[in-house]
């Protein structure tokens, strides 16, 4: 049996909640409701819906900072959220889209175009999530983020890399890329992605360790997908590679051996399978003319302590 797709209704009118619960729920959807935003982020704790429709002006906690706090959770911002309203100016329909909404309808709703619209959001965001699990899959180190820093998802092996280098995961809510990496977005914002540099290397909590951040592209209005890489030791897998005649693969599989990694570790860090790194290991040693990995980490930090 398909099971149900489950909307959170997010308003303070007892005739909106009534109209468009009977309409959800007589097109197969499960309704689920809250009176104000502060509520509608208690349930979201525990509970993470296919789609919100949200009223844009309620007491206390309007739907716009709802919106911002909830697209501040990992667990939740992939959920699209369409906005409920009455208001019709261009700012209010502008406020809606930069708090995190896809949609924005106008109040008397009609249901059949309501649902509609639904739908095609749901779908959407069924696509995106799917290839968030295939990156995550694939074990690169993506994130998305919007101009302000703020981390929307990343694979899990990009918040393990932030947890590493900061102290702390990009799951948790709220978080966001270092002083150096804002600024670099807010940059790109302004002059837009031909400008330079086209990257950003940024200190860590760690000494001595340094991450890459380079885009990928744009996923959504406000949303960049960033890849990470660790800086530490830049340039020393090229001085390897070219002083013993490496391959650019393994002269980081090497610098990586020098810096004291296991073969997981590294795997991991150049997004390679445990027997691959092997493999380059093993070629190594053989062009090297040594038997094994610490006689070769020797040779490596000889090679990079020549000048």
């Amino acid at each position: 049996m398909k099971p149900r797709d489950v909307v959170l209704v997010v308003d303070d009118s007892p005739e909106t909640l009534s109209f468009l619960t009977d309409s959800l729920e007589e097109a197969g959807v499960t309704v689920l409701v809250a009176l104000d935003g502060r509520r509608a982020l208690t349930l979201l704790e525990q509970v993470t819906p296919d789609v919100i429709l949200m009223d844009a002006i309620m007491p206390g906690l309007d739907g716009f900072e709802t919106c911002r706090r909830l697209k501040r959770n990992s667990q939740v911002a992939h959920v699209p959220v369409i906005f409920m309203t009455g208001l019709t100016e261009t700012e209010h329909i502008l406020k809606g889209f930069s708090a995190g909404g896809v949609d924005y309808v106008t109040k008397p709703i009609v249901a059949e175009a309501l649902i509609a619209r639904m739908y095609a959001h749901l779908a959407n965001a069924r696509v995106a999530q799917s290839t968030r699990a295939a990156l995550d899959a694939t074990g690169r180190y993506l994130l998305a983020a919007n101009h302000r820093g703020e981390v929307l998802w990343c694979t899990p092996q990009t918040s393990r890399m932030l947890e590493t280098a900061f102290g702390h995961g990009a799951q948790e809510a709220g978080f966001t890329l270092p002083e150096e990496a804002r600024s670099w977005l807010e940059e790109r914002q302004r002059n837009g992605p031909a400008r330079k540099p086209d990257t950003v290397v940024v200190p860590t909590a760690t000494p001595g360790v340094r991450l890459r951040i380079s885009p990928v592209g744009q996923t959504g209005p406000d949303e960049l997908l960033l890849q990470l890489a660790d800086e530490t030791g830049a340039g020393e897998d090229a001085r390897l590679k070219q002083k013993l005649a490496l391959t650019a693969r393994e002269a980081e599989v090497l610098m990586w051996v020098a810096n004291g990694k296991p073969n997981r570790d590294i795997a991991e860090i150049l997004g390679l399978s445990p027997r691959t790194v092997d493999k380059h290991l093993e070629q190594i040693y053989a062009k090297l003319g040594v038997e094994n990995r610490a006689a070769a980490a020797a040779m490596a930090v000889r090679t990079l302590n020549t000048r």
